[in-house]
């Protein structure tokens, strides 16, 4: 049974700001095995997987081992404890015909979510509201169920819907996603330094007085640095940065710079460390993606298959996209041989190794106990050696070859944002009794 190890000693917060230090005493082999006995007894979670609704049925769904990269069978293989499924809505028009059909989207998502856990499969996967919740549920030796909510735009100008995502198990929400939202601009405005608010709305700011109240994190992951950064001098409460990594090591905007770190820090917050490419070595992943697309165009044409551009996948209905994925998929398993033969040994896959590097480093530069790890699986993200749940381990195995202890490893796979979700709960109870105004 896995087991949440707390320690936030004063040796482990002196050690975790000092870093690792790479194991050098232990063969390979003694390596593993240790590694395994960690990974087995720590909770492992990952705070950002999206999810597609064709996947929540009752003839197609997480029991099986579908093409998605995180579902039942993959979790069990990899020992992925626990998954946090998201409520992803893409950025659409600021009109009441945009917020109804944001409304409509994120309404399917998290209907989906609790089919799962209630009515599809509700002995192997329990949803949970709280960090009690998790040990609970883990040490029964069922998998768990989280809720983030990424663009809060289906909130329309509803502030009350900040209370209602709550209730139907929201434990995290982001104000915007890829485009300014209603409430706050996002990242991508770095593209063209075109603004909607210069950081967050009005209704922005009240939506982060209500996830306070109401118990839900406020994520950092995709508004732009302004936002963030009045969203940590609004917030009573820790904050998490869901699917971030380190601009320090790889500048895009997507990443958390040091200045917002820092401040994250001083907030008592988390950033989870993201397993995407492009996110974690940009340069590598060009190299390596031109060479591997050149590959599965030529397969791809053999086999009468058409490659089409990421875009054009929003334009699908759901059932022509997963058809059309699991396609993709099956070309790549084809071209798999001829990608490690061909393309690896010149132009490398950013790999687990390049991912755990921004651990290091946010370890490094605000403490081990303000780190976690996310993966954003089936929204682009996996790196070699962690490309789907089943390949959990590796990320544990790469953290033991560096040194982290048992403690270290349990706190930034689950401790440390359990930890900031206890005490983003907490406040809001303090919030609603008037103790905190």
């Amino acid at each position: 049974m896995k087991r949440l190890i707390y320690l936030f000693s004063i040796a482990l917060l002196t050690l975790s700001a000092c870093g690792p230090k790479e194991n050098t005493e232990l063969t390979e082999a003694e390596l593993i095995e240790k590694a395994k006995g960690i990974h087995d007894r720590v909770i492992t979670l990952d705070t950002h997987d999206d999810i597609n609704t064709t996947n929540f049925t009752t003839e197609t769904n997480y029991t099986q081992r579908l093409s998605s990269q995180v579902n039942l069978p993959k979790m069990i293989e990899g020992g992925l404890d626990v998954a946090w499924f998201i409520v992803y809505t893409g950025q659409g028009e600021l009109t009441e015909e945009g917020y109804k059909k944001a409304y409509e989207n994120a309404d399917d998502k998290f209907k989906a979510i609790h089919r799962l856990c209630e009515e599809i499969a509700p002995d192997k996967i329990e949803l949970a509201l709280t960090s009690a919740d998790v040990r609970r549920i883990a040490a029964t030796g069922k998998k768990v169920a989280m809720i983030g909510v990424e663009n809060a735009y289906p909130i329309g100008t509803d502030i009350n819907r900040v209370k209602e995502f709550h209730d139907r198990g929201a434990r995290y929400m982001s104000l915007a996603h890829n485009g300014h939202s209603q409430l706050s601009d996002s990242n991508t405005g770095e593209r063209d330094s075109v603004w909607l608010h210069n950081g967050l709305s009005d209704l922005g700011r009240q939506a982060i007085a209500e996830m306070n109240k109401w118990g839900i994190m406020v994520d950092l992951s995709h508004p732009s640095k302004a936002a963030n950064m009045e969203a940590m001098r609004l917030s009573k409460a820790p904050v998490i940065a869901s699917h971030s990594s380190a601009r320090a090591l790889n500048d895009v905007s997507r990443n958390l710079d040091d200045e917002q770190l820092m401040m994250l820090k001083e907030n008592g917050g988390v950033v989870q460390t993201v397993a995407f490419k492009s996110y974690v070595n940009t340069e590598k992943n060009k190299a390596n993606s031109e060479k591997v697309d050149s590959v599965l165009a030529e397969v791809a044409k053999a086999e009468g298959f058409e490659i089409v551009p990421r875009s054009s996948m929003r334009e699908m209905s759901d059932e022509a996209r997963e058809k059309y994925i699991a396609g993709y998929m099956a070309i790549r398993d084809k071209a798999k041989t001829r990608i490690e033969q061909e393309v690896n040994p010149v132009a490398p896959p950013v790999n687990v190794a390049d991912f755990v590097d921004h651990i290091d480093y946010l370890v490094e530069k605000i403490g081990l106990e303000h780190v976690g790890i996310s993966s954003d699986f089936d929204g682009g993200g996996g790196v070699d050696g962690w490309n789907d749940a089943s390949e959990t381990f590796n990320v544990t195995l790469e953290l033991v070859k560096r040194g982290y202890t048992e403690e270290q490893i349990a706190a930034l796979w689950s401790g440390n944002l359990l930890r900031v979700l206890d005490e983003v709960q907490e406040i809001a109870k303090k919030i609603q009794a008037g103790e905190i105004l």
